[in-house]
């Protein structure tokens, strides 16, 4: 058996006037991500993790930012394509581990449905998902309330 790990990172600005969706979930909040897509940089994370494993590239490879097929599209579109991707290429997921970085808004009461909203979209249990958020204390772009950014890594094995 052959086992992979991935690892997936990506960033986005708050801005007024966009929805603010992470794991899937809009929340309440007067600052969305800015992006071609709905800039949901947890998504993104687990989508670069999971192509990562698989030595395939990254979200912008697959879905470039100058497709206009891609705009304001909800990313859980994109870890459906990488879904039937990774079956194809005979690996299941084993873990997925992320966290997100932000000073706010807390996120504690959304971690459920982002699990739920990430599981769902690949096809697998959500007790292999795990969603953390901490905040830098104030410091750095996350901490100035200018953007988020959220990290992911997982591990595939092959086989199904």
């Amino acid at each position: 058996m052959s086992f992979r790990v991935g690892f997936g990172f990506d960033v986005h600005r708050l801005v007024k006037g966009r929805e603010l969706v992470l794991g899937g979930v809009n929340i309440d909040y007067e600052y969305g991500l800015l992006g071609h897509s709905d800039a949901d940089c947890l998504v993104h994370a687990v989508c670069d993790a999971l192509l990562g494993a698989l030595g395939i590239g990254d979200i912008g490879d697959l879905f470039p930012d100058s497709d206009m097929q891609y705009k304001d599209v909800k990313s859980l579109f994109f870890l459906r394509r990488i879904k039937d991707i990774l079956k194809e290429a005979g690996f299941r997921i084993l873990n997925i581990d992320t966290t997100l970085v932000m000073q706010k808004p807390k996120i504690a009461q959304y971690k459920d449905a982002m699990r739920t909203n990430i599981a769902n979209a690949l096809e697998i249990n959500n007790n292999i998902v795990n969603i953390k958020a901490t905040t830098t204390e104030g410091m750095g772009f996350e901490g100035r309330g200018e953007g988020v950014s959220a990290y992911a890594v997982c591990t595939l094995i092959e086989g199904l």
